[in-house]
């Protein structure tokens, strides 16, 4: 592979298989299964396809949040999707999502199963659903939906761009690290000053714009991504270290962190989730298979 000062771009792009790093063996430039897998189903209707990234916390976190709100219909099958051995690209897993990213959920509750993917929607579908964490009058649930949407359109500048060259490309480029250090730290600033405002980011009221940005910004604010904490300087934001601190004092929010989780602690990973006994007899230290 050239150094990146060496590199000048053809006048047509190529495919070159051995230059995707770290994530060569998953990344290509094309859409669609790669293999015949069919998706397991449980006996709950909510079935969830994901993994314990930021993106697949915001959903468990609301999955968990609406059961400890006594919505019972929230109960859900957890099963683990596994993206590094390419789980993804099943033909399953992308007749519910064509995109090939988790998390996907597949509601059975009614007469047709009604698939949701991307987790804007997942995160609107089950508020609506069940009535819960988004505001109902128009001016509180349009400012929750500003949030929503500013996490959607914000965290790929936080992890394909600052993490994947902060942490995770084969060279470091200083003008891609400074160019998306640069924009991570402004949008923690933004996170700041609002919370600044309200306790929580939409305003007096926990709803899912906080489940949405707490697992990528909150994350990053106590440490837990991509070994940037200092190099950022997440301590100086004070608003959003109290938020996150508050969001952690939840139990459904630490429950929602250790649903399809495969790294940290033995006693943080539920990797498939099926009951809500299952937080007690099915991590990962319980079931003495920690590997």
């Amino acid at each position: 592979m050239a150094e990146p000062t060496d590199y000048t771009p053809p006048k047509v792009w190529t495919w070159n298989k051995s230059g995707g790093g770290q994530f060569a063996s998953i990344n290509r430039p094309i859409a669609g299964p790669t293999h015949d897998r069919p998706l397991p189903v449980g006996r709950h209707p909510l079935q969830l396809y994901s993994l314990g990234t930021p993106n697949g916390v915001k959903v468990t976190i609301l999955l968990e949040e609406l059961l400890a709100a006594g919505h019972t219909g929230a109960e859900y099958d957890a099963w683990l999707i596994n993206i590094g051995a390419g789980d993804q690209f099943g033909s399953g897993f992308v007749a519910v999502n064509p995109n090939s990213k988790i998390p996907a959920l597949v509601d059975h509750g009614g007469p047709d199963p009604i698939r949701v993917f991307e987790t804007g929607s997942i995160l609107l579908y089950l508020a609506e659903k069940f009535g819960a964490f988004l505001p109902k009058d128009l001016a509180g649930r349009t400012e929750c939906l500003n949030w929503l949407f500013w996490q959607v359109g914000s965290a790929p500048y936080l992890g394909g761009g600052f993490g994947h060259f902060y942490a995770y490309a084969p060279h470091k480029i200083e003008y891609a690290i400074d160019r998306f250090a640069m924009e991570v730290k402004r949008q923690l600033d933004v996170l700041d000053r609002r919370l600044a405002e309200s306790p929580y980011i939409a305003g007096d009221t926990y709803t899912i714009a906080d489940m949405a940005i707490f697992p990528w910004y909150g994350g990053l604010a106590k440490g837990w991504l991509y070994g940037g904490a200092e190099f950022l300087s997440v301590q100086d934001y004070k608003h959003l270290q109290a938020w996150a601190d508050r969001l952690l004092e939840r139990p459904a929010v630490q429950r929602g962190r250790m649903v399809n989780r495969t790294s940290g602690e033995p006693s943080s990973q539920l990797r498939e989730r099926h009951e809500a006994s299952d937080f007690e007899t099915k991590t990962q230290d319980k079931l003495g298979t920690a590997g």
